[in-house]
């Protein structure tokens, strides 16, 4: 099994806590962890933006990306939201177990 943080950015604090209360209620996430009033600075439609966006860490499975990344895509504003894994390398055993048997 191999776990990963699922990192994804959101329009505000409110929607963030929408898609991640979707996302641990239909077990494609053990946790969310919310980060708000986050500056983003990006080339949207050929110009620089500057926005504020809250971030959302999602703790899951590789094999429940696909079915979080689709779940994030319906549920999102964005018609390109960030949504980018990163393997765990290593962790608590007391947490991953925990993790997994959240999932």
């Amino acid at each position: 099994m191999n776990f990963i943080l699922v990192y994804i950015t959101a329009k505000d604090k409110e929607q963030a806590l929408s898609i991640g209360k979707t996302l641990v209620e239909e077990r494609l996430c053990a946790c969310v962890n919310i980060l708000d009033s986050m500056t983003s600075i990006y080339q949207w439609e050929g110009e620089i933006t500057t926005d504020n966006e809250a971030v959302l860490i999602a703790k899951t499975i590789t094999e429940k990306f696909d079915a979080l990344q689709n779940r994030v895509k319906e549920l999102h504003t964005y018609t390109c939201p960030c949504i980018v894994s990163i393997p765990i390398s290593d962790g608590s055993a007391q947490y991953l177990h925990w993790l997994k048997s959240s999932l």
